[in-house]
């Protein structure tokens, strides 16, 4: 399973201070101001949460690239990028010049509950969007005024901020998604490895299985498309050039393998290893299995 940056250690690396006050808050929010954040160790700037464990709302000032999904973007002047857990990014500063803000939070800090807002309903947190937003002079004023805004609330000792930081992050959503998204450069020349890699990147993400009540949340090559903001059958098309297997076939291989290593390492039941793979009919799993190794579970667990 990949490593993902956990919040010790962005705040161990930037030297960030934790909120006060948030240990009793469900969720976790924060917003910073980019230059001011560094590596202690190399003096490099640093981007917390590139791994996209969490949702992230940035304005970007400066030169600077964005690989989303298997899209790339140019930004000559200022932006506003919307990261969610779900489509792999990064961002790659021209130089050590970018300026801006940035917010950050866990999926319980927006949950309905607190929110009255699904954002995984949202349009620009939908698969196939392209969150990022070139900012025009009297945008960029409206952008930095939200962000302030969170920056002095967050210090404020206001009984309900948290309750007011939802509504400021939520305004920075629908301002967003009133935006003329920016156009992807053409990127021929390594679309097909960079799709490639964010495709391993998601399924091995969900490994290994660690939990009898832990289940997959992608198991067919749409899903995984959908994630990726790409099509169907392109994903399968890459694939089949870059790796020379299908998207099916790469997933049935590695479903196939951790099915083999809880078989053997672990004491759960089939029936619990079917579930955590995704099958909801236990005879569906081992004939699948039985077709994939030529042994049922069982026999292949003795």
């Amino acid at each position: 399973m990949p490593d993902h940056s956990s919040l010790n250690d962005f705040y161990k690396r930037s030297a960030a201070p934790l909120p006060e006050g948030i240990e009793k808050e469900i969720g976790h929010f924060n917003v910073f101001e980019t230059e001011k954040l560094f590596d202690k160790a190399s003096g490099s700037r640093t981007m917390p949460y590139s791994r996209r464990k969490y949702y992230k709302i940035s304005w970007i000032r400066g030169k600077s690239r964005v690989e989303y999904a298997d899209k790339v973007i140019d930004v000559q002047q200022q932006a506003l990028l919307f990261a969610t857990p779900q489509i792999p990014y990064h961002w790659l500063p021209a130089d050590g010049n970018q300026t801006g803000m940035f917010c950050i939070f866990t999926p319980d800090f927006l949950s309905p509950g607190r929110s009255g807002v699904i954002l995984e309903d949202m349009p620009i947190f939908q698969p196939g969007s392209l969150p990022v937003f070139q900012l025009a002079p009297q945008e960029v004023t409206e952008v930095e005024y939200i962000f302030r805004k969170m920056h002095k609330e967050l210090a404020a000792d206001y009984k309900f901020k948290y309750d007011l930081l939802r509504n400021l992050v939520l305004e920075l959503i629908h301002y967003g998604q009133k935006l003329q998204p920016m156009s992807a450069l053409s990127t021929a020349q390594n679309a097909s490895q960079r799709i490639s890699s964010l495709f391993i990147e998601l399924l091995e993400r969900q490994f290994p299985l660690e939990s009898a009540h832990q289940r997959l949340s992608l198991r067919t090559p749409k899903e995984y498309a959908d994630r990726l903001a790409v099509h169907v059958n392109h994903l399968n098309k890459v694939l089949k050039e870059v790796t020379g297997s299908t998207t099916t076939e790469i997933i049935s291989k590695r479903m196939i393998q951790e099915a083999k290593i809880l078989l053997r390492q672990t004491d759960w039941s089939v029936a619990d290893i079917a579930y955590t793979l995704g099958f909801d009919d236990l005879a569906n799993f081992s004939n699948y299995f039985k077709k994939q190794t030529s042994l049922a579970p069982l026999a292949f667990r003795s």
